[in-house]
This record gives C-alpha cells, structure tokens and sequence, in this order.
C-alpha cells in the first residue's frame, strides 16, 4: 500500500499520516513580524511587495474596498501572501509555491474580481484562472536585479530630481512611456488624474530627470521601496535623444547613488524590448525569474439554476 495524504504502511502496521491543517485569512499587525520574515526570504521577487508594505502597513480588520494582505498557513506558518488593492484593483502576490497561492485564491474567488496582476509568470497565470474575468492586456517581462558589488562605472551626474517646473514636460513623457509599454494613451482616459498622479510622484521625490538645453531627455521612477531595496521603473527616453548612452549612464547613475542607503535594487525589462535588456546587464543588472503583468476586465456574472 503506498503512502496518500493520510496513511502510511510499514513493517509494523498502517498508521494515521497527519493532516496538515491549512488555513487563509487576513493579515493583522499581530502578524507583522512573520510577513516581514516571509518575504525578505527572497528579497529581489518580493521587493515590490516589500514597498506595498512599507507605504500601506498592515489594517486591522481592513473593510471592503481597502486592502489587505492575505496569508495562507500551514500548521500556523505564514507559507504565502497575496495583496490585494480594492476588491481587486491590484492583486501581488508573493514570492511562494503555486499551490500555495492558490489556496488564497480559492478563499477569495467570490468576493475578488481581479483586474491587475503583477508578479511571477506562473502566479500571475494561477490567479487569473482563478479570480479574472477576460485578460485585456499582457505583458511579459523577466525581474533583473543588481548589488552594490555588481555596479559598473556607468553615471551621469546630470541627472537630477524633478521639480514642480517640470511637470508639463514630464506629463508627456510619462505618457509616453505608457503608450509604448502599455499600448494605451493615458492622456486620452483620464488627463486630470494623470497629471495628479506624476505631480504626485515629484512631490514625494520619486521621479528623476535628464536636461539638456531646457529639454527633458529622460525620465525614471523609483518604485516601491522599503529598507530591504527599491524597485525602479518607467525608465523612459524621447525618440531623438535615443541611442546616445543616455539610459545606460542615468540607469548606472541612479542605481550607485540610491545603494548608498540600500542594500539592493530591481527592475523589470520587457522581454519584447532587448535592447534596455542589454542595457541592464551593462550597468550590472542580473535576471532573475519571469514576471507577469496583466490586465483583466470584470468576469461575467455566474448562471444560477432556475428554481424547480
């Protein structure tokens, strides 16, 4: 007789294999302390996390339409997490076994319709299965991530915080880059939010810039970011300022300058875009495991059997 999930033979006898108990709810600040432990086990695939936790902490008791991390336990052993934005407006999950993710998925199925989704390919994937309705947009792309040891000697001291002055250029930068890596015009869908949205990144000193003669060159984010590391991204340059070594040096820039006070850094390439691949692993970005981001619209309402 071979062993299953609740028996196992030997020369002695069967005897009860234990069960392990398994349970999906959310996260408190009584909880703090495992969340932190479980994702700082793999720094690089959970630094976007890391940041949500850092910015947002940790609600007791969060209400509908707020967001909560949700955490799967096995034997009372945080083994995964998955954050959740809204009723699903943004949807992360950790760094953590499929299965495992799924279990939170399972749980969260009638009360989540996700509509984004970043993370590993294979979650990303799980959990659309399980909480998405039609996926309208997709984009793969592979984490790169980079030490103080691996920098090379690659900096421009010209680039510089953005300021309030800045803004007009920087809205169609910004926009920029989301028409070319997202296929949409965000101008088009909402140009008042959009404005507010970078002003508010510049007031929290977020955003870094290159100028040339009163023009802006190139722009670039720093991302979520916790003691642990920062993500950057929307990395961006305008058409006639391209292959110049602008993003090369800016990129080498930024990355010396912000692991003065922190430990590691990551970005995300787009598998479709080789070319800001090359330019990672010029400045000392190493890849790392396949990402996901996806889009989906709200799933259809579920038939219920008519009354006999």
């Amino acid at each position: 007789m071979e062993p299953d999930a609740f028996f196992a033979e030997s020369r002695w006898g069967v005897y009860d294999w234990p069960r392990m108990k398994v349970s999906v709810e959310t996260l408190g600040p009584g909880h703090l302390t495992a969340l932190k432990s479980l994702l700082s086990r793999d720094v690089a695939h959970n630094m976007y996390l890391l940041g949500l936790l850092e910015e947002f902490g940790v609600m007791s008791n969060p209400g509908p339409g707020t967001f909560a991390f949700w955490g799967r336990f096995a034997d009372g052993v945080l083994t995964a997490v998955l954050f959740v934005g809204g009723t699903g407006g943004l949807v992360v999950p950790s760094a953590s076994p499929v299965e495992d993710i799924v279990d939170i998925a399972r749980q969260l199925k009638d009360t989540i319709y996700l509509r984004s989704c970043l993370g590993e390919r294979a979650l990303v994937d799980a959990l659309a299965l399980h909480l998405a309705g039609p996926v309208t947009f997709s984009k793969s792309t592979t984490l790169y991530s980079v030490s103080a040891d691996d920098l090379g000697p690659f900096t421009n001291p010209l680039l510089r915080l953005a300021t309030e002055k800045d803004l007009p250029q920087l809205v169609e930068l910004a926009a920029g880059y989301i028409r070319e890596s997202h296929l949409r015009d965000p101008l088009q869908e909402d140009a008042p939010g959009f404005r507010a949205r970078v002003d508010q990144r510049i007031k929290a000193n977020r955003t870094y810039v290159l100028e040339e003669k009163g023009t802006l060159l190139l722009k670039l984010d720093v991302g979520a970011r916790s003691q642990f590391g920062a993500e950057l991204h929307g990395l961006y340059t305008i058409p006639p300022a391209r292959r110049a070594g602008h993003a090369t040096l800016c990129l080498g820039q930024i990355s010396r300058f912000l692991m003065s006070s922190l430990p590691r850094l990551t970005v995300r390439v787009d598998d479709a875009a080789p070319a800001f691949a090359k330019i990672a692993r010029k400045v000392g970005y190493i890849a790392k495991r396949p990402q996901k981001l996806i889009f989906a619209a709200e799933r259809p309402a579920q038939a219920t059997a008519a009354p006999i």
